[in-house]
Parts: structure tokens; C-alpha cells; sequence
């Protein structure tokens, strides 16, 4: 598919581009209406592809649990191991579309390699993710960042109040969500590891705050995100900050979302994923 394509959806799905001018220039590019309706499809998500680990897997614990926020009750999806006992916990946080059927699949995901998986939902202060994808857009751009970011910070107390836990943390998170998991490792002094995915960076002046492993991945046509790697990666060395971080080529924004047929690119996100799970194993023990 052609780069401006993938490059204008990105726009519209990160920046305040009203669907119609989204749709007016997806027009432009493709030259018709019909060839437009026709790609549209191929760019937007489907959830059809989102369940690699079926919601009623035995070897899971799947719940439905609350927690308290800065001025607001929390809504997270939960998945831990079945199996009795104690362990480290991991919070995903989700892209700009809020928890949905990816987002509780990736969830398992990390749940099944071992550990308690907690995805808070970003939304819960309107009541949560709604269904309506231009609802969800208008949500997060009326959120107090100042808030929301506590709200993450105490999905960790939440975690090391359960008896279930080893007290061992990390996250991971993707797009809106990988630059809320450099925000954490920032603001969390107790994290033991924070992977982002193609998230914006922490500001440079913030990045001696952070003692968490950091693992940073990217996709070398995301231009948008990539711009910030640099001053990052500089300062992250100035300050000592044990990190790794990986530049895949070929490899659009949302490389790991596999409910998105133009950028999931399946043998990168295997390897992301594989390099992922291995930190969360290594610092925090499973």
C-alpha cells in the first residue's frame, strides 16, 4: 500500500483530523470515492484476528476488576495463570482506542507467559471504552493528563495489595500506551522493567528519574515517533540507564497490532514479543 496512505491514517488517528477531511484526502490519494471505500477497510482494525488466546482458556483467570484512581473508580481487565501461587504482575497499557478485544488478547498473552496482566482502562472516568470510534477519539482529548497518568501509577499499588503477587512490577504499552510506559518508568521508582512499542519518548531533563530496565521498540518507517529516538537514546546514555532498543526495518507504526492488516507485520512482532517477555522473565522472574 502506498506510504501516504498508511502515513495519512496515522495522522488521522493521532492528531484532531476530523473524519471527513480524513476521508477527503484518502479520496485525493486514491483518485475515487470507490477506491477510497474499497482501502478504507484495509486500514481500519478488525477484531476478527484479535483472539490468539481464547478468553475461556483453561490454563487463565480471567477478571473484571475495579481500583481506586485519582478521583475516579478504575476499570481493568485482569488475566492471570490458573495455577495457584504468587506472581509478578505486568500493566498493558492500550493504544488510543481505548481496551478492546487486542488489547485483552495482548493481555493474555502476557498472562500466560507467567505473570498477573492488569489493562487499566484510560476511559474509565467516562464510564469506559466505549464502542463508537469517534467517541473514543473525543474521550482522549478530554483527558487530564496530570490524572490519568495517576491513574496508571496506582494500578501498581492495586497489583502489590493483592496476595497473588510477588510485589515484582513492569509494563508494556503500545502507541498512546508505549508513551504512558516511558511515563511510568519515570514516575514509578519502584518498577522493575517498562517496554514500550513506537510510544513518544520521556522528556530528556525527566530520564534520570528512571531506574526500570527499559525496552524500547520501533518501526523504521514510523517517522512521526521516530524523530524523538535520538535526544532519548542520548539522554539515556548520559544518565547511566540500563536500556535496549530496536529499530525494525520494514516495520510501519502499530507493527504489533495484528488487528490491522496494513501495519501488523507478524514475524517483527514475533520477535518484539519474544524479546518482551524474555525482560519481563529476566527482571522480574516468573
Amino acid at each position: 500500500m502506498d506510504q501516504r496512505i498508511i502515513n495519512l491514517f496515522d495522522e488521522y488517528t493521532h492528531k484532531p483530523l476530523k473524519r471527513d477531511d480524513f476521508f477527503k484526502r484518502l479520496t485525493q490519494l486514491t483518485g475515487s470515492t470507490a477506491a477510497a471505500m474499497a482501502v478504507l477497510p484495509l486500514l481500519e482494525v478488525n477484531y476478527a484476528h484479535a483472539s490468539t488466546v481464547k478468553p475461556n482458556d483453561e490454563r487463565l483467570t480471567i477478571e473484571n476488576i475495579t481500583y481506586e484512581g485519582d478521583g475516579t473508580q478504575m476499570k481493568g481487565y485482569l488475566a492471570r495463570p490458573a495455577a495457584p501461587g504468587n506472581y509478578p504482575a505486568v500493566v498493558v497499557i492500550h493504544e488510543n482506542r481505548g481496551i478492546n478485544p487486542h488489547i485483552e488478547d495482548v493481555t493474555r498473552r502476557v498472562a500466560l507467559a507467567g505473570f498477573i496482566a492488569l489493562a487499566p482502562d484510560a476511559l474509565s472516568p467516562f464510564g469506559g471504552t466505549p464502542t463508537d470510534a469517534e467517541q473514543i477519539r473525543t474521550y482522549f482529548g478530554q483527558l487530564d493528563a496530570k490524572k490519568n497518568l495517576n491513574n496508571y501509577v496506582k494500578a501498581f499499588d492495586y497489583l502489590k495489595s493483592r496476595k497473588d503477587c510477588t510485589g515484582k512490577t513492569g509494563c508494556v504499552g503500545f502507541c498512546w500506551g508505549g508513551a504512558m510506559a516511558n511515563q511510568l518508568a519515570v514516575n514509578v521508582p519502584s518498577l522493575n522493567a517498562a517496554v514500550a512499542y513506537y510510544g513518544r519518548q520521556a522528556d530528556a531533563a525527566d530520564v534520570p528519574k528512571i531506574k526500570a530496565k527499559l525496552m524500547l521498540h520501533y518501526g523504521a518507517l514510523d517517522e512521526r515517533v521516530n524523530a524523538g529516538i535520538p535526544a532519548y537514546e542520548e539522554a539515556l546514555k548520559k544518565a547511566g540507564i540500563k536500556y535496549e532498543l530496536y529499530v525494525y526495518e520494514g516495520a510501519q507504526h502499530a507493527f504489533n497490532n495484528d488487528s490491522a492488516p496494513t501495519r501488523y507485520n507478524e514475524a517483527v512482532a514475533k520477535l518484539a514479543w519474544e524479546r518482551t517477555i524474555g525482560l519481563f522473565k529476566k527482571e522480574l522472574g516468573s
